[in-house]
Parts: structure tokens; C-alpha cells; sequence
């Protein structure tokens, strides 16, 4: 499986080439000068602050040490972090031009700082403060949950739905688990109509979300509540309900998986919006008990979960009768199921 910055990032290896053969000789006396005792804090090389480097040396010198240091996705790490410092998104969408010209001062500088946040295995997406989700640029921050690119396309099956089900009326939704506020964030982005109510058990998250939404000028349109379903399911449904829409990126791991994740997720995520209990149902179980009493009539629940989940999700609903018709699955890009659409029975 394609990794989440790999997603968002596909580098050119010829141009790699070109910039390793380029920046040879910077790596090597920025490492030699580590090598001397002249590293920087927390073992991070010291900034050659004696030499010019230019953003593509800057690039292999980071490379080769993260890679040096056990760093995953190395290059990617380097060099989104090198393209934030010079105020872009990616290095190819920084001029060729600007990429041989050598780093002021404070970027210079603040390329060595950031760095050395990724080297404490820090994700990239805390170090540079910020991710895109479809089209839009999230503020983030540990340990508010990261958006996966998975969760890109359940919101995908969700506009598609709103479009073609629910035409151009006002309509409600419901985000179970907002995190940063990715989904619901987007969805009122995409269709005007649409007004929300996200809840998190986390207050981190929920101040993130009402943060987001108000740079991005959405926060007239969404309600942000602290709220944990477990515990206080039915002040859940008397400030959220009804809603023609339920959607939710819950916590679905097993339990029993946490401890295979990347050391960049156990040390610096939210481990409770990951653990879904023994089987990773405990939240979905209390999201579809809670689901028919929230939503309209024929209105919708869409969940994103582990491909383990829908056969036991759809065995569920037919034995308990909780009151929701299993619509059906959709795979992910990695053709994996991943996704469940179900919708409260007549």
C-alpha cells in the first residue's frame, strides 16, 4: 500500500539523480562537520552556517541523514519540508531557478529546525503544521488525528450521494470523530446547502475543527461539540439530531494491531481515535445503535472501516434489527473494502 505522503507525491528519479550528484560534496562536509562533534540538537547535523547551501543540497543533506537514522520515506520528508520553508506545497511547484539559489539566513535556518522535529520521528504533517484534504489546507497539530487519503475518497461517496439523492434541498450531517474537521469541512465546502454538526471526544480536536473552520470561513455553517458517544449518548441526541446524514472515519483498529503501528503514530497520535476496542467495532457498534434515532427518514450512514468490518457490520444489522438496511461496500484505491453505506429502514 501506497503510504500517505507517498499519495500525495510521486518524486522523479532522474531529477533525484540530478540533485544527489549536484549536492555531493554539501553532503558530505555537512556530515563530516556531524561526524566532528558539531551536530546540532537532539543529534541533528549542526546548520553550516560558514557555507551556502541551496534548497536542492539542503534536500540530499536531509535525505541522507534521515535516511542514516532510520527515518521512513526519507526523501519525501525532506523535501516537503523544504518546500514549505520556500512557501509551497511541493518542490515541483518551486522554480528550478529557485531551488539552485542558496538559502537565506532564516530559511536556512528554519529548514535545520524543522528537521530536527522529523528526525524526533515527528510526522511531517505536525512538523510543517498543515496537510491538504481534497482542496482544502487543514491546520494540524498533535494529537489530533491526521487525515488518511482513505477517508478522501468516503467523502467522494458521500458528495455523490447528496447530489444525486438529495438535489438542492437544505440538508444536515452528522461527523462522528471530527479530528481536524477533514470531512465535514469538506463536505460543506462542496455543497452549499449543506450545514453540519461534528462532535469529538477529544477537546484538541474540537478546537482544531472550529479553528479550520474558521479560516476557511465554514464556521456559520458547522456546530463543534465535545462529546464522546460512549459516555454521553443521550446528550448526543438531544444536540445533534436529526440529521440527514451520519458520517464517520471511527476508531476501527483491533486492538491487537496498535502495537504494529509506525513509531511516528504511537508516539505522537491520538491512540483513542485509532483503538477500536478487541474486535475495532466498539464505536461502530455505538454509532449504528444511535444512528436511527438521529436520522430522518431513508437518511444515510457512511463509515470508513477495516476490511474485516463490513461482513460483521452487515451480520449485525440483520440479527439485532436496530432499524438500518445494509446498502452495500466500496473498495478503496487499494481495492480493499473499506467503506459502508447503510440507511434507516421505513
Amino acid at each position: 500500500m501506497l503510504s500517505l505522503m507517498s499519495v500525495k507525491f510521486l518524486w522523479s528519479q532522474r531529477g533525484f539523480t540530478e540533485w544527489k550528484r549536484r549536492g555531493i560534496i554539501i553532503i558530505q562536509q555537512a556530515l563530516l562537520r556531524v561526524s566532528c562533534g558539531s551536530g546540532g540538537v537532539g543529534g541533528a547535523p549542526a546548520s553550516p552556517a560558514d557555507c551556502e547551501v541551496t534548497a536542492e543540497q539542503a534536500v540530499n543533506v536531509w535525505t541522507q541523514y534521515f535516511q542514516q537514522h532510520g527515518i521512513s520515506e526519507a526523501l519525501l520528508s525532506s523535501s516537503y519540508i523544504i518546500a514549505h520553508v520556500l512557501g509551497k506545497k511541493t518542490l515541483q511547484s518551486v522554480e528550478r531557478r529557485r531551488l539552485q539559489e542558496r538559502l537565506t539566513d532564516k530559511e536556512r535556518e528554519k529548514v535545520w529546525a524543522l528537521c530536527s522535529k522529523r528526525l524526533t520521528r515527528m510526522p511531517v504533517q505536525y512538523v510543517i503544521e498543515e496537510w491538504d484534504f481534497r482542496d482544502l489546507t487543514l491546520k494540524m497539530r498533535p494529537p489530533v488525528f491526521i487525515p488518511r487519503p482513505e477517508t478522501e475518497e468516503l467523502v467522494s461517496l458521500v458528495l455523490k450521494d447528496l447530489r444525486s439523492q438529495w438535489g438542492m434541498r437544505t440538508l444536515r450531517c452528522l461527523e462522528v470523530g471530527c479530528g481536524s474537521g477533514a470531512i465535514s469541512l469538506s463536505l460543506l465546502h462542496s455543497v452549499p446547502q449543506l450545514k453540519a454538526v461534528a462532535l469529538d471526544q477529544s477537546q484538541e480536536a474540537v478546537c482544531l475543527t472550529e479553528e479550520n473552520a474558521g479560516r476557511l470561513g465554514l464556521l456559520d455553517r458547522l456546530k463543534v461539540y465535545h462529546l464522546d458517544i460512549m459516555k454521553d449518548a443521550d446528550l448526543t441526541l438531544r444536540s445533534c439530531g436529526p440529521v440527514d446524514v451520519i458520517v464517520s472515519n471511527p476508531p476501527y483498529l483491533f486492538s491487537q494491531d496498535m502495537e504494529s503501528l509506525q513509531e511516528e503514530i504511537l508516539r505522537f497520535e491520538d491512540h483513542t481515535a485509532l483503538d477500536g476496542g478487541l474486535d475495532g467495532m466498539s464505536i461502530i457498534r455505538q454509532i449504528l445503535t444511535l444512528a436511527p434515532r438521529l436520522l430522518t427518514d431513508e437518511g444515510r450512514v457512511y463509515l470508513e472501516v477495516d476490511p474485516r468490518h463490513p461482513p460483521l457490520i452487515k451480520c449485525l444489522l440483520e440479527e439485532s434489527m436496530l432499524g438500518l438496511q445494509y446498502l452495500g461496500s466500496h473498495s478503496d484505491f487499494t481495492n480493499r473494502l473499506r467503506y459502508c453505506i447503510l440507511q434507516k429502514s421505513r
